[in-house]
């Protein structure tokens, strides 16, 4: 910058007011750009809030009509709600750039992290300062050390592939000439290459993550190994013969329970011939004693069908007594319905959460001060259950006598009195009639403390069928379904139990490859499997 000389102090004065209105004149408008920025930013964090809303609505109705539609829409909106974060990911990280440069701001509210997971390996990196004081001392063992301070990166390994070599030497006696030699080392697949991570990563990658087998082979193709579609495909229907089993073992402990969760979800299956689809069934028969503190182990029992007909729940319930929370098909009808002078051996218990939907329905469509009461007197319920979540059962049944009954009573009565008044053809009375025609089933929570008061948790269950199946489009056969529904009880019930899917179906193949008694498959079952010792483990 050049000096400027000036005549007069006046004259500098002058010229020093004009560079300071300059000045000042620069710093409104960079305000003035900040502050636009500021405002595009908080409108987009309404934005994002407003489609969080809008798209925990639509995954709340996902299982209703038009579910296909319902789908995309999901899809769509958990796109734009990314792009919306990402644009405030940018603008963020520019304006802590111009911080960084010395241009002024207001100063970002640190983001409130939670602690990253102990059980993660961490690598541990030195940072030390350049060992230069002002008084010119340069040894580092005349400084006294204050303390730290730790910054925590979470950083992603990319995923490995490996080779294992089993090597065998043969040896000849020279006595007798006998050769010896270990045997060949027993595999999940006979003859082939994938070791039990590699198979458990690829069952799982195809059911719980929805990864289509060409997609896998895609990925397997970037690390520089070509596995073709119909090899996957192999190992897929080898590891789910291996884990039939394992799957029929879980079946048998949950039908046992005397209480159970189940509901349904749609699937394409390819027809045989005829180049189109036609719609078939995954059916989930589930128990979770842990709301209560009960005995026994949750697990997941998934099945398929060709159809919905009401003989499938018929014959998959044919050994089952107790408690059947369920949904209103009709299908259950038979199954909870007295034989003769017989009481039945299945009580139904109805879904509070499909009842209070359909009702949720018309107020979101009307606002009709109705079907909001209704909500409400719903929600006290609701507000009960959570109170006594995790209570044991007696508990449970004590506080629903004591709390939960009165407001069902007056819920019932108030329903009756208000069905009177409406049309039976308005989407209010139609959503009260099927309310007050379960009403029974409805209250028969109340009966025991075991129960709940809604199928969520089947619903749950099915959550990433529902999900993924946009992915796969349609199984290829009944026998698809089949494996299908083998692999979803393996996994799903480990992830009930606390346990890694993918590390865990590693271990079960590794260990019934190598010769574990079918006899003593209990013993692999999820809530009693111990993991194998170092000196075992898969290499």
């Amino acid at each position: 910058m050049q000096s400027a000389s000036f005549d007069t102090p006046d004259a500098e004065i002058a010229a020093l007011r004009a560079l300071l209105a300059e000045r000042d004149a620069a710093l409104a408008e960079r305000d003035a750009i900040l502050a636009e920025r500021e405002g595009a930013l908080r409108n987009a964090a309404f934005e994002i809030e407003r489609l969080k809303v809008q798209l925990a609505t639509l995954r709340r109705d996902r299982y209703g009509q038009s579910s296909e539609k319902r789908a995309s829409e999901i899809g769509q909106l958990e796109m734009l709600i990314g792009d919306l974060e990402e644009d405030q990911a940018q603008a963020a990280a520019e304006a802590e750039a111009r911080k960084a440069k010395g241009q002024s701001g207001k100063p970002r509210r640190p983001a409130l992290r939670k602690p990253l997971p102990e059980h993660l390996p961490r690598e541990t990196i030195l940072h030390e300062p350049v060992f230069a004081c002002r008084c010119g001392c340069t040894d580092p063992a005349r400084l006294s050390r204050l303390g730290e301070d730790v910054t925590e990166v979470l950083e992603k390994i990319p995923a490995r592939l490996k080779v294992i070599r089993h090597v065998r030497p043969r040896y000849a006696c020279r006595a007798c000439e006998a050769v010896l030699q270990a045997p060949v080392p027993d595999l999940p697949v006979e003859k082939g290459r994938p070791g039990p991570g590699l198979l458990a990563h690829v069952l799982v990658s195809k059911y719980l993550d929805g990864l289509p087998l060409y997609r896998l082979s895609a990925i397997l193709a970037r690390e520089g190994v070509e596995i073709e579609r119909q090899t996957l495909a192999d190992w897929v229907g080898r590891g789910a013969w291996w884990l039939s089993r394992l799957a029929e073992a879980i079946g048998v402990h949950a039908m046992r329970q005397g209480v159970i969760w189940t509901d349904d979800t749609p699937i394409a299956v390819l027809a045989p011939g005829r180049g189109r689809t036609r719609q078939a069934r995954f059916w989930v028969y589930a128990f979770d004693p842990r709301p209560w503190h009960g005995p026994g182990a949750p697990a997941a029992f998934y099945r398929y069908s060709p159809d919905r007909k009401g003989e499938r729940p018929r014959e998959h319930l044919q050994e089952f007594k107790g408690w059947l929370h369920a949904d209103g098909y009709t299908g259950y009808d038979t199954l909870t319905r007295p034989q003769g002078d017989r009481p039945s051996q299945i009580l139904h218990v109805a879904c509070m959460a499909h009842a209070r939907r359909k009702l949720f329905e018309v107020f979101q469509a009307t606002k009709s001060p109705i079907a909001e009461e209704a909500l409400q007197r719903i929600a006290a319920l609701y507000a009960i259950e959570a109170e006594i979540n995790g209570q044991p059962a007696p508990q449970r049944l004590t506080e629903r006598q004591a709390r939960s009954k009165p407001l069902l009573d007056a819920l019932h009565g108030w329903m009756q009195a208000q069905r009177r008044r409406l049309s039976g053809k308005s989407a209010l009375g139609k959503a009260m009639q099927y309310a007050l025609n379960r009403w029974d089933a409805l209250a028969r929570y109340l009966e025991d403390g075991r129960l709940s008061i809604d199928n969520n948790l089947s619903e749950r269950l099915l959550r990433g069928i529902a999900v993924t199946r946009k992915n796969f489009l349609f199984v290829g056969s009944d026998a698809g379904g089949e494996r299908a529904a083998i692999i979803y009880t393996v996994a799903e019930t480990a992830k009930l139990n606390g346990l890694n899917p993918e590390a865990y179906i590693a271990s079960v193949l590794n260990r019934l490859a190598c010769g574990h008694p079918v006899t003593r498959i209990n013993e692999l079952l999820p809530w009693n499997f111990k993991p194998e010792t170092p000196s075992a483990a898969i290499g």
